[in-house]
């Protein structure tokens, strides 16, 4: 019988335990507390061969001394690579259509709020004031996606169905039928020139910090059909200068902005994003991991494991994803 642990920070662990229990009958599944303490016996943690985490404590790491692998619940590892302490065992990542398809889900909804104007409406709804806009059709409207992964790639599939022209830059070249490709520093600036909706998919890398800026934002389109762009990053919060962003909302750089993400979560409720114009925020929930769908995936790679095959989605530590 194998020992797994699971630890999950901001997050009730019981629905979690349940699945997981349920995928994996053999093995014995422990969690953590929410606050990422343990209350059962410490001998159970040296006995630990696979954790199951998002966002462990650091110190965590010192009391697992037999941990073969660590499999993160989400598509990102950002939460993870930096740590201090981090022991020298795979890291693996969700690879989930259900995942995929809820970003998908959250990329289109986003772009098509700001297409058909649901700030301008949201607040002639307040002012309780009756007054058709012009909206533009997507046919009209290009769709940069920063990112061209498999989220990326899924969302711009989509956003084509709709009629949108959709662009992508990458690091590395990227072919994707249908979108107009750019890749490397030196042809970013044009593909932000084409771009009405930026769309930011991006790992968090030491190339992606703060990338989200005041100087990028100004190179964005602005003759568009929009009447200025928009962002959209459902990406990681550390891609953005909030200041900058913030400050592209107030002088009407940006026509308007959807965060899910940001560089400190929960947003505290002092920060001055939550009143800023044309700013849709929702709380890190565009692609959330569910346990159910999930448990059987995660059971898969823990059989891989112990079978003595290679994980699959095994992160790149260099590269941070």
């Amino acid at each position: 019988m194998t020992t797994l642990l699971l630890s999950l920070a901001d997050w009730d662990p019981r629905r979690w335990l349940e699945n997981l229990k349920t995928a994996l009958p053999e093995d014995d599944v422990v969690a953590t507390t929410p606050e990422g303490g343990f209350a059962g016996d410490p001998a159970t943690l040296e006995r630990v061969e696979y954790l199951i985490t998002w966002k462990p404590r650091p110190d965590l790491f010192d009391s697992l001394p037999n941990l073969k692998a660590i499999l993160s619940v989400g598509a990102g590892v950002d939460h993870l690579v930096d740590l201090p302490n981090l022991p020298n065992v795979p890291i693996a990542r969700i690879v989930d259509p259900d995942l995929t398809t809820r970003m998908t889900e959250y990329v289109v909804w986003q772009a098509l709020h700001h297409v058909r104007l649901g700030p301008d409406y949201a607040a002639l709804q307040k002012e309780k004031r009756w007054r058709p806009l012009y909206q533009p059709p997507a046919g009209k409207v290009t769709v940069g996606i920063m990112g061209l992964g498999v989220l990326g790639t899924a969302s711009a599939k989509m956003l084509m169905q709709l009629g949108f022209r959709v662009v992508g830059w990458s690091r590395r070249p990227k072919i994707v039928a249908g979108v107009t490709a750019f890749a490397g520093e030196g042809e970013r600036d044009a593909f932000l020139a084409e771009t009405d909706i930026l769309v930011c998919l991006l790992p968090d890398t030491p190339q992606t910090r703060g990338i989200l800026d005041g100087a990028l934002i100004s190179k964005l389109r602005t003759d568009g059909p929009l009447g200025g762009p928009v962002l959209i990053n459902a990406g990681r919060g550390q891609s953005q200068n909030e200041a900058d962003i913030l400050s592209a909302l107030r002088d009407g750089t940006l026509r308007g902005a959807s965060l899910d993400v940001f560089r400190t979560e929960p947003l505290p409720a002092d920060s001055p994003m939550w009143t800023a114009p044309n700013l849709v925020i929702t709380p890190h929930m565009a692609s959330i991991s569910d346990p159910h769908g999930l448990s059987p995936l995660i059971a898969r790679q823990v059989r891989r494991g112990k079978a003595g095959k290679p994980l699959q989605y095994v992160v790149d530590r260099d590269a941070g994803y």
